[in-house]
């Protein structure tokens, strides 16, 4: 990690109507000043006579210094992806952002402020103007309100703070990032490289074991989620103080991530997932036909003498798949057993009208069989193609049984043969993640194999 020192001297107070007359900047690696740069600026406006009382900078001096837009690429270069430091930061980088807007750039970076370290760094002291720092830390400044003066005086004070108190230093990047939910042991580059996609992520400890698995559709969000909040505070304390590290795997859709997570939780039996459980009281999705002739879906709990056509680890999951049919097959909520008035009363426009038998039986039952048959069909033996983790690439899942056994990532436009694909322990989750979101696929994104 590298920080830009700066300092600037301007026309006045404000960053919006003020102009930069000089600019220094001087990058410190972490260990020592490597690099520096300091020039004069036309602010393209007159100096007021108190600031060249204050700097010595007038008119004069600055009317051939080149304009901000002249040295734009060049600072750009020497504070795009660095660290802000300044002595009252936000003045300093409120100009320069300010400048760079006029430009048409949006200049943004991560800020500290020597101010607000040395407060904490050397406590106790009347003041904590660069003046009285530097002189109370014997600091020589060689020229006061210049630029690269206030600058090298500032750096030798970073430095110091740095390489006194380097835990400070990330403390306050963490925070200022908004990213004091940090485990203590994660380090703030390796959150930075966490990508922003859909994917399998994988806790690990001080030793590199696996202690939690997760899926996520936004592995950056869901890891800041798992220490942010108060759901369950003494699990994630304990947690947050063992991960050391993450590792992901991207898998192009949420469907992939949440197979991929259900094998490697029970590959690797991390210590912070809870066990993958089957209930002790199973839902079903049961159908009839009344005596009108429309067909009809039912929820209850599973009994000896009736077999379902599904079943469900609770009346939650069963309920939100029924929807799902519903919703996809424009089946009446009525009919289906989760509504007890006609759905003309709640105006309902979704509904055809089945369930005050304006839309006739045959027109309703060849959705209803629709939906029946992809249940059936998702019992048999098929293979999805679903988007991959790159343009061109599809990850093509095998189902045996309603099981996942194969998959794999391959490019092209048609489906594979089953043997192209790497084999994988047959979970009986996977059944469930297939039939939660089956009927969500395109038709195109589904081929079923006959029973030999």
């Amino acid at each position: 990690m590298e920080f830009a020192i700066v300092d600037i001297e301007t026309t006045g107070g404000s960053a919006a109507g003020g102009g930069i007359t000089e600019i220094a900047v001087l990058i410190h690696d972490g260990v020592e000043i490597v690099r520096e740069f300091q020039t004069l600026i036309n602010p393209g406006q007159s100096i007021p006579a108190y600031i060249t009382g204050l700097t010595g900078i007038d008119n004069a001096m600055v009317a051939d210094a080149p304009t901000f837009q002249e040295i734009e690429e060049e600072l750009w270069g020497l504070l795009d992806g660095r660290v802000f430091v300044a002595h009252s930061v936000n003045f300093d980088y409120g100009f320069i952002r300010e400048a760079f807007l006029k430009t048409g750039r949006e200049f943004k970076s991560q800020k500290l402020c020597t101010v607000r370290l040395s407060r904490r760094a050397f406590p106790g002291l009347r003041s904590y103007s660069l003046g009285r720092l530097c002189e109370s830390q014997k600091i020589p400044i060689l020229a006061r309100h210049r630029a690269m003066g206030d600058a090298r005086a500032t750096a030798i004070l970073f430095d110091r703070i740095i390489k006194e108190s380097q835990d400070l230093v990330f403390s306050s990047l963490k925070r200022n990032s908004g990213e004091t939910f940090l485990p203590p042991n994660f380090p703030l580059s390796r959150y930075r490289q966490i990508p922003e996609s859909c994917g399998v992520y994988y806790m690990l400890n001080a030793k590199g074991k696996v202690v939690y698995v997760g899926k996520a559709i936004n592995i950056r969000e869901r890891f800041k989620g798992h220490f942010s909040g108060r759901v369950l505070p003494q699990l994630k304390q304990q947690l947050k103080a063992e991960v050391c590290d993450l590792q992901w795997k991207l898998t192009g859709s949420e469907v992939m991530a949440l197979l991929v997570e259900t094998l490697e939780i029970k590959r690797l039996w991390p210590a912070y997932n809870s066990a993958l459980k089957l209930p002790k009281a199973l839902w079903g999705l049961f159908h009839y036909q009344d005596g009108s002739g429309y067909c009809r879906f039912q929820l209850a709990k599973v009994s000896k003498n009736l077999v379902p056509l599904e079943t469900f680890f609770s009346s939650e999951e069963a309920t939100q798949f029924l929807k799902s049919g519903i919703e996809a097959y424009g089946l009446c909520q009525k009919l289906c057993g989760l509504r007890k008035v006609t759905c003309q009363v709640v105006q309902d426009e979704s509904c055809r009208g089945a369930c005050n038998s304006t839309e006739k039986p045959d027109a309703y039952n060849a959705r209803a069989e629709e939906f029946l048959t992809l249940i059936h069909e998702s019992k048999k033996d098929l293979m999805l193609a679903l988007p991959g983790r790159e343009e061109g690439e599809k990850a093509y899942c095998y189902f045996e049984g309603g099981m996942l056994s194969r998959y794999a990532y391959l490019k092209g436009g048609d489906f594979p043969n089953a043997e192209e694909l790497e084999v994988v322990p047959r979970v009986p989750e996977t059944f469930y993640i297939l039939r939660q979101y089956i009927h969500l696929l395109d038709p195109e994104q589904i081929r079923v194999f006959s029973s030999t």
